[in-house]
């Protein structure tokens, strides 16, 4: 079996790795016109002011969109499909990627934060909320 491919670690997005690790997801919000973001950046996106401050997510959201892999992209997941990745957008509005589990996904279905362990490396996972 072929090794994972896990995400690049760097200074600017350990904070959100560290969080995964914890079970934590969070995100960037700027502190002059509170605009919160993923993936990780130097500045806000929307006003261009330095050093935004780490939030923690309710870890709730709503379903963009997905896809289900039937043919593996890496080897490491060719004993894993199908597979379902999806556009994730949170309560505090930042949108990220993540793998998707739960029945019959729909746009706008409800989802919740889930970690999952990949080979010792915590990534986004999330669940289509059933209740």
């Amino acid at each position: 079996m072929s090794a994972a491919p896990l995400p690049e670690v760097t200074p600017l997005t350990e904070p959100y790795w560290n969080g995964l690790a914890e079970g934590r997801l969070l995100h960037q919000r700027c502190s002059v016109c509170l605009h919160a973001w993923l993936p990780a950046r130097e500045e806000c996106p929307r006003c261009l002011a330095a050093n935004p401050g780490w939030v923690q997510s309710a870890g709730t959201g709503r379903l963009i969109s997905w896809v289900v892999y039937r043919q593996p992209l890496h080897a490491y997941f060719a004993d894993r499909v199908p597979y379902t990745v999806a556009v994730i957008e949170l309560a505090e509005g930042p949108r990220l990627i993540g793998s998707l589990s739960g029945d019959n996904p729909a746009i706008e279905a409800p989802v919740r934060f889930r970690p999952v362990d990949v080979e010792g490396f915590a990534v986004a996972s999330f669940a289509l909320v059933t209740d």
